[in-house]
């Protein structure tokens, strides 16, 4: 039977690589709704291809620009507006599917509607699972929702993993999970270099296509950190039971290790449209068009600790998660902030962790009962970050004084 999918974030790159899956099975499934924050032009190309019964564009003024261009190619789309509007296609009746591509904390209602709704939520967006952990965990558990992770790491330790893995890691006898990370373009470099990094420079991922956040995010390794809370959420370890290994190859996307010593690991060339052919055809499996791995000519496979002077964002982040609370959605917040002033140049590269850090130390600590906990952490959290940025001097070179 065709599914009927609504595309959240569609013309960033998990909503593009979706829509190229679909393409090559759209037999099996009709896309719904398409939404962006305010690319009209990449929105009403696929509205022109895709014909879904809704388009939604964040900022009003643009919502209204794709209307009039619908209306002119005598498109039938339903052009809405605003966040509400992410919220309504994403819990709609009519839809089973929900991909969650936004980037960033602007993921979480639209993501949560579709959870309280029963949807298959297809969780591309960590933020939400950071922000609001239990409260969303709750949410897919009482609405009878389906949880399948999109980020390539979380989504190869879910195929590890026993299909009962909700029962507890004891009881399906899993002692580890193994997070890889590439280690992004500055694993290697001297560390005071790194203090003169461009934006640019730190958006060239050695091996990964992604949005200009996640890139500085996997810069950071702060990516690493987010997807550490969002491992302790989606699966039921503890923080000591979660480890973080760089492989600069990405051909080892993540690893489960049980209590027999058995290890078992999913590989693949990096490419997003495979785990998202997982959750689109789970618990079956679909082709997906593409290169695959040649073994003999890899060479090797290449693992190694991450160096906690370089990539502070690691502790950090397993601090937020171990303290609780609102600490992670106070980390995933400053780090937004801080990551959006680097790319506009207003301060260096090691200033985007220097500003979370500063951040968790001068926010209060609230506990989260409700999603207006959630929004008060996250709202007082941007608030300190800039007023820490405001403070921080950024010569030409981007260096920070």
């Amino acid at each position: 039977m065709t599914k009927k999918i609504a595309i959240l974030g569609s013309t960033g790159t998990i909503g593009v690589n979706t829509l190229d899956v679909i393409a090559r099975h759209s037999a099996r499934f009709e896309v719904f709704a398409l939404t962006a924050n305010n690319n009209v032009d990449a929105l009403f190309e696929q509205c022109r291809i895709w014909r879904p019964r809704y388009a939604v564009l964040v900022e009003p003024d643009a919502a209204t620009c794709l209307h009039t261009r619908c209306r002119d190619a005598a498109l039938d789309v339903e052009v809405l507006a605003g966040v509400d509007a992410l919220a309504l296609v994403a819990a709609h009746a009519e839809v089973d599917y929900v991909m969650a591509g936004i980037v960033g904390a602007a993921g979480l209602l639209p993501n949560l509607a579709a959870a309280q709704a029963g949807k298959r939520v297809m969780l591309a967006n960590k933020e939400s699972l950071v922000m609001s952990g239990r409260l969303f965990m709750d949410a897919v558990r009482d609405a009878g929702a389906e949880l399948l992770p999109i980020d390539s790491e979380h989504n190869a330790v879910f195929q590890c993993m026993p299909t009962d893995f909700a029962r507890g890691l004891e009881a399906v006898g899993v002692q580890r999970i193994l997070l890889t990370a590439s280690g992004g373009p500055f694993r290697a470099m001297p560390f005071e270099q790194m203090r003169r990094v461009s934006p640019a420079q730190a958006l060239a991922h050695p091996n990964w296509e992604m949005g200009d956040k996640i890139t500085i995010d996997s810069a950071t390794m702060m990516n690493k950190g987010l997807e550490l809370i969002e491992a302790a959420h989606l699966f039921p370890v503890p923080a000591v039971r979660i480890e973080i290994l760089v492989h600069p190859e990405s051909v080892v996307h993540s690893m489960v290790a049980y209590r027999d010593g058995s290890v078992l690991a999913q590989l693949g060339l990096p490419d997003m449209r495979t785990p998202i052919a997982v959750a689109l055809a789970w618990p079956e499996r679909m082709p997906v068009s593409g290169a695959r791995l040649d073994f003999a000519s890899l060479g090797r496979l290449t693992f190694e600790a991450p160096d906690p002077v370089r990539f502070p964002a690691l502790r950090l982040a397993r601090e937020a998660l171990v303290a609780g609370r609102c600490r992670p959605a106070v980390l995933n917040a400053a780090n937004e902030v801080a990551v959006a002033a680097f790319l506009a140049e207003r301060i260096g590269f090691l200033d985007i962790i220097a500003v979370v850090e500063s951040t968790l130390a001068a926010a209060p600590v609230r506990s989260l009962t409700g999603l207006a906990d959630v929004v008060e952490a996250d709202m007082a959290a941007r608030e300190i970050a800039r007023g820490l940025i405001g403070r921080i001097a950024v010569a030409p070179t981007g260096t920070a004084h």
